[in-house]
């Protein structure tokens, strides 16, 4: 899974490449020609392993930054504690534009109701951009003889407590749809945290886990090569590039709440100048406009996301809101780390 991983960002990265630099020399009035620019390398730090969604964000945007701004942007893969570790990382970064945090549902919004103890808070972190959001998908190994949701509930039924599930990591937004959806269908199973969805969905094609709620972004090219098999999503409604697969929502009574969607954007550190949030947030919009980039998320199973600086954080706000009542009912809270 490792090397197709790769491959598939290599392919994203090259799809994407040319035409952003061609459009470089035509965008001065829509992206920061006449803005901020870093004066060294920019640093884009992701929370998690690589060949998840959020390493695939990451290494999107920095390509992007770097053929822009004409400054070298590198991403630095920080992951552990469910995106905690790399997210406090940035929150004490200096807050000159050339640090980066490509964060996500977990630690930007998760995170502040789960964990007890986070060695940083909300107001640490400015929001700049939302950038991609889609559903999370329930995928199961091959040799598990199940090929629906219903199927896949009655197995778990008849077995209680012995099947295992990846997660991308403790409080990410996989975890906590296979947490939300064994409260609402009554069963159990054992959870097994890994440093992000890469390391899981190995973990899941070598059969050491039994199923897993992954990022729709980041499983689809396993589900087409047939090395999982995916059998609903959690979205409300059916996602366009896998348009037999029901809405998990649709397919029991029990699970007539149930929706979750992930999202991946950019933040930088607290106090950093507006001139350098709106120049960022300024070439996130170019990324997100680019007909190559909304069909390659529509490859992987997204749509872009973009929003103002305002609007994002109006979003996040909402988000961890609704996660936090969903903990605080479901009485889930453990120490950081």
């Amino acid at each position: 899974m490792s090397t197709i991983s790769r491959r598939h960002l290599a392919g994203l990265a090259a799809g994407l490449g040319l035409p952003l630099a061609a459009r470089a020399q035509g965008n001065s009035a829509q992206g920061s020609q006449e803005g901020w620019r870093p004066t060294q390398t920019v640093r884009v730090v992701v929370p998690a392993a690589a060949a998840g969604t959020t390493d695939i964000m990451g290494r999107l945007l920095a390509a992007h930054l770097t053929q822009r701004w004409g400054q070298s942007a590198v991403v630095d893969n920080k992951s552990g504690a469910g995106g905690t570790l790399g997210t406090a990382e940035v929150a004490r970064a200096r807050p000159d534009g050339h640090t980066i945090l490509l964060g996500n549902i977990g630690p930007q919004a998760i995170a502040y109701s789960l964990f007890r103890n986070l060695t940083y808070k909300a107001e640490q972190l400015l929001p700049v951009s939302n950038m991609i959001r889609g559903p999370n998908v329930l995928v199961v190994h091959p040799s598990l003889p199940v090929h629906t949701p219903q199927e896949f509930l009655a197995y778990l039924r008849a077995n209680p407590g012995k099947l295992s599930y990846g997660t991308p990591g403790l409080g990410q937004s996989p975890h906590l749809s296979a947490v939300w959806y064994h409260q609402l269908t009554g069963t159990q199973a054992t959870a097994v945290h890994y440093r992000g969805a890469g390391p899981a969905m190995v973990a899941l094609v070598a059969g050491d886990v039994q199923f897993s709620f992954d990022n729709l972004t980041s499983a689809v090219e396993q589900v087409r090569a047939g090395r999982v098999r995916a059998l609903g999503v959690t979205s409300a409604e059916r996602n366009p590039q896998l348009p037999d697969l029901p809405a998990m929502r649709e397919t029991l009574p029990a699970l007539s709440r149930y929706e979750v969607n992930s999202w991946f954007g950019a933040f930088l550190p607290a106090g950093t100048p507006d001139a350098i949030v709106n120049a960022l947030n300024a070439e996130i919009k170019v990324l997100l406009d680019m007909p190559e980039t909304q069909r390659k998320f529509a490859e992987m199973g997204g749509v872009p996301s973009y929003g103002t600086p305002a609007q994002y954080a109006a979003f996040v706000r909402a988000e961890t809101e609704k996660w936090g009542e969903v903990l605080k009912k479901e009485g889930l809270q453990l120490d950081a780390g």
